[in-house]
């Protein structure tokens, strides 16, 4: 275990993108190495090319406000093709899937109870120079993964490393 406090890591995602369903693997393997001393926080960025990836985030955030977010979120970017394919009914069986109440999905699909978030996630993500999918950021680092994620992992680790030397020394 890992003494001290690890910076929050920050994945910026698109939930209909390809590249994000690869680099679940990399959160996974950050989870597997520091346990719950790393806060993983999803951050909404939908792209203009994924029709079905603003839908996609806001039930997210209602998964996330049943408690089920991350199985949400892991079961959807695993039907990548299927979300483009077949479009918001993927929401629903993947809510259903994961055990979340599916017409409360439904509703904050239709009420947009979820889009300041979305938006605000968006805007915020702009501001800092997200442009694509996956974006991480850890401490005041932020690694794009949109063009490769080859060593993110790594340079990732090495941020949390050095932030856990530095607690040692003050």
């Amino acid at each position: 275990m890992i003494d001290g406090s690890l910076p929050r890591l920050e994945f910026w995602c698109d939930l209909q993108c390809p590249d994000c369903r690869t680099a679940l693997d990399d959160i996974r393997a950050l989870r597997a190495r520091y346990g719950d001393a790393l806060s993983v926080e999803l951050r909404h960025f939908p792209l203009e090319k994924h029709k079905h990836a603003y839908a996609a985030a806001e039930a997210a955030e209602e998964a996330f406000a049943q408690g089920l977010g991350w199985p949400f979120v892991e079961a959807l970017l695993a039907r990548v093709e299927e979300l483009d394919a077949r479009g918001q009914q993927v929401l629903l069986d993947v809510a259903r899937e994961v055990g979340a109440d599916v017409e409360e999905i439904d509703t904050a699909l239709i009420d947009g109870r979820h889009m300041l978030t979305v938006d605000a996630d968006q805007a915020e993500g702009k501001a800092i120079g997200v442009t694509g999918t996956p974006t991480y950021v850890i401490g005041r680092e932020r690694l794009d993964g949109g063009k490769s994620q080859e060593g993110l992992r790594e340079r990732i680790e090495a941020v949390i490393e050095a932030a856990v030397e530095a607690s040692k020394t003050s």
